[in-house]
């Protein structure tokens, strides 16, 4: 199956509609459903999340632009609604927040083995190993809170070992900044992957800070409190990687084709045929939303649209256990550090601003090591698993 963006029409936006009913079906499951399963549905939540984000900004900036972005974004919300209303009720808040993290570990690793830019590839790979210690705090929270093994979520496709100690992640924002690609030399991959790495790290920065105020359990809701941080920074470092000399229409195209391009490979990868048959119908719609979208291009820039985005598609992301190159990269990397724009190693992190931030924001007790101290995953813990094993 290949996908021409100029091509293929998809389904034209008037034919884009729901009903409530429509837009909330049967939940997935976490006994019964592939982890990988619920890691795209997290993903295109956030894809479509961004967009809605993106046009309202673009909107509150282009009056010319309002309307079209008003009814394709009337449709991305409710693509998000249906999408994000796939995650079931037998996952807690804490269960499904493994499923945001391995979301971030697993999509991150295949974008950085898939980044031609090396630049590019570091920066996904750096922050790749935070969000894998983030992983094995919330472990510990869920086995100390609900006495449950996060294996159940994670279905063995993603270790559960300590990455880049959360504690040291901490930065003054000059170095959480990085270098943009340069959007006219740039391949359309690299764009792709920005946006859609930055889409998660957003939505997860969002979950974080409507959940954690949720626990009553201290520990749990400063250990939220001190993610949701770094998520910040995790969405101001890929932010930064984004050209800022894009313009609106340019960035607008380039978010229809990148969720183009991220539903063409959920639909490849889906082991599901109720929800395959969910990627392909907003396939289709995407590529209704592009057709709409490169035609503006065109009246307002005067220039065509293929000077931005080439019609093939890229080969579709690979949703499978990156477990090996993960387990690599924390050999080689776990150590590195930022400062300013350029990584380097924890020896050779001279500037104090970044310290001077962790020693104040450390000085009164650190929540992810409180959360981990003393703590070995050892797997069994979890109830369901027994469940799982006699279903």
């Amino acid at each position: 199956m290949s996908i021409n963006l100029f091509t293929d029409k998809g389904t034209p936006l008037e034919q884009q509609r729901f009903t409530w009913k429509d837009l909330v079906q049967k939940p997935l499951s976490k006994l019964n459903d592939d982890a990988f399963t619920r890691i795209r549905v997290i993903l295109m939540n956030g894809i479509e999340l961004e967009a809605v984000r993106f046009s309202h900004g673009c909107a509150r900036m282009n009056a010319e632009l309002q309307l079209p972005l008003a009814k394709i974004r009337r449709v991305e919300q409710h693509q998000a609604t249906l999408v994000n209303w796939l995650l079931g009720a037998d996952h807690s808040p804490l269960e499904t927040t493994i499923g945001y993290e391995q979301v971030a570990i697993e999509v991150t690793a295949a974008v950085a083995l898939k980044e031609p830019d090396p630049y590019l590839a570091q920066t996904y790979r750096y922050g790749l190993l935070e969000d894998f210690d983030h992983m094995y705090r919330y472990t510990a929270l869920l086995d100390r809170l609900e006495g449950k093994d996060s294996n159940c979520i994670l279905q063995n496709y993603t270790d559960i070992v300590p990455g880049r100690p959360t504690l040291f992640e901490h930065r003054d924002p000059s170095d959480d900044l990085r270098f943009p690609y340069d959007r006219n030399s740039a391949e359309l991959i690299s764009k792709f992957h920005a946006l859609t790495i930055m889409a998660g790290e957003q939505q997860t920065h969002n979950y974080y800070m409507n959940i954690g105020p949720l626990f009553s359990d201290p520990t749990a809701r400063q250990l939220y409190a001190e993610i949701a941080s770094i998520e910040e920074q995790h969405v101001t470092q890929y932010e930064s990687i984004i050209d800022p000399e894009e313009t609106w229409m340019e960035k607008w195209l380039i978010h229809e084709a990148n969720e183009v391009y991220n539903y063409y490979s959920c639909l490849v990868a889906e082991t599901n045929p109720r929800i395959k048959a969910l990627w392909e119908r907003f396939l289709d719609y995407e590529l209704g939303h592009f057709q709409l979208v490169q035609e503006l291009f065109k009246q307002i820039e005067k220039r065509d649209p293929q000077e931005i985005i080439s019609g093939k598609l890229p080969s579709p992301l690979e949703y499978r256990s990156h477990r090996e190159f993960v387990r690599e990269v924390l050999k080689k990397e776990v150590d590195y550090r930022s400062v300013g724009k350029e990584y380097v190693t924890s020896s050779e992190e001279e500037t104090e601003r970044s310290q001077d931030y962790r020693d104040f924001m450390h000085s009164e007790g650190i929540p992810s090591e409180t959360v981990a101290a003393g703590y070995i995953y050892k797997p069994g813990t979890e109830n369901a698993m027994n469940l799982l094993n006699n279903h």
